[in-house]
């Protein structure tokens, strides 16, 4: 690097030091609108010459994740994955590379996660060193910091992105096939309670997505989330889970909103992922007239879908092996499974289950 271009870096690096230091003694709230004009009213004085880049970087400096906030502007851009300090990955288009991104020191990675988490009653620290998180946009945060985490903070971040708008378009991308995205319309119309199954990253909230789309109008939705993420067109109710907060209070469990979802005279019910004992509930709830209703679920095959959603149910302890399995052999009519394979995401296969539980 050239003596000249090391200087530069260094001014900037300085005046960048300069405005934060000032918009930290000043009363500007923080929040990215007052930062960003304040910002650019200090950039006219501390340097006239300089771009909308400085601005950004300041502002960044201050409110978000720091160095790590023009990652998540870029749209490309479908992970943000930062081991440690010095060290920060994306992916794209289903390929992991490494940037030039870096944070001071990890502490400063640290500090970065309680500045997002902080608005949300949430905190992060030795005694409690795992955070998950929805930040604004609906990209999901999920945090590790030492001691749990060995030599580094490390965070991972699943940005929401949503680069398909309907179920032909899979057929464009080559995500489907058209008798496949039929098949599924068809589903869909005629009220079949589908199962999305797949691997993480796999696309299951995005076809999951697009299926509700195709529910049509004048039916009531109910939908029921971790992390609210669906877009749905018509008349739909959103419900939304939550943690606890730092006190340990104030969680709201995914079983509890689709006992509720249950009075709110749903014709359909959507939960965005099943994970835990709302399982039973919500095979209860298909079984009970919600018909056309759609979730989605952790899992390498069709079969494993349905193994592993009665195993979910049978955390309740409240009915035996025998009666659960026969509940969702009825409640479940189509099983969709996804997977990524080099960069691609597709549908693998569609199935649909028997009464006595057999896919075909």
């Amino acid at each position: 690097m050239g003596a000249g271009v090391a200087s530069g870096l260094g001014v900037a690096v300085a005046v960048v030091e300069r405005m934060v230091e000032a918009l930290i003694s000043s009363e500007v709230p923080l929040d990215r609108v007052a930062l960003t004009e304040a910002a650019r009213r200090l950039a006219r004085v501390e340097a006239p010459l300089s771009g909308p880049e400085l601005v950004d970087r300041v502002v960044d400096s201050l409110v978000g994740l720091g160095p790590a906030e023009p990652l998540l502007r870029d749209h490309t851009v479908t992970d943000v994955l930062i081991n440690g300090a010095s060290e920060v990955w994306v992916e794209r288009q289903g390929v992991l590379c490494p940037t030039d991104v870096s944070f001071e020191d990890d502490d400063a990675v640290v500090t970065a996660v309680e500045r997002v988490i902080a608005p949300l009653g949430l905190r992060i620290d030795r005694a409690s060193p795992f955070v998950d998180a929805r930040l604004a946009d609906g990209s999901r945060l999920h945090a590790v910091i030492p001691p749990a985490a060995t030599h580094h903070p490390v965070v991972a971040i699943r940005r929401f992105t949503r680069a398909v708008t309907s179920l032909d378009e899979l057929i464009d991308i080559g995500a489907a096939t058209s008798p496949q995205v039929e098949a599924l319309r068809e589903a869909v119309i005629t009220g079949r309670n589908m199962l999305v199954s797949g691997g993480t990253g796999a696309g299951k909230t995005t076809l999951l997505n697009l299926l509700a789309g195709e529910i049509p109008p004048g039916e009531r939705v109910v939908t029921i989330e971790d992390a609210a993420e669906l877009d749905l067109p018509g008349h739909v109710v959103s419900l939304e889970g939550r943690p606890p907060n730092a006190e340990g209070k104030g969680a709201i469990p995914l079983r509890d909103l689709l006992r509720s979802a249950l009075r709110l005279r749903p014709d359909r019910i959507v939960v965005g992922e099943v994970r835990g004992k709302e399982a039973l509930d919500m095979v209860w709830a298909l079984n009970t007239g919600h018909r056309g209703s759609l979730s989605t679920i952790h899992a390498n095959g069709p079969e494993e879908a349905l193994w592993r959603l009665e195993t979910l149910a049978l955390l309740d302890g409240a009915a035996s092996p025998e009666a659960v399995r026969r509940q969702i052999h009825t409640a479940i009519d189509v099983v969709i499974q996804v997977e990524r394979r080099g960069g691609q995401r597709r549908i693998v296969s569609i199935d649909e289950i028997t009464t006595e539980g057999r896919l075909r």
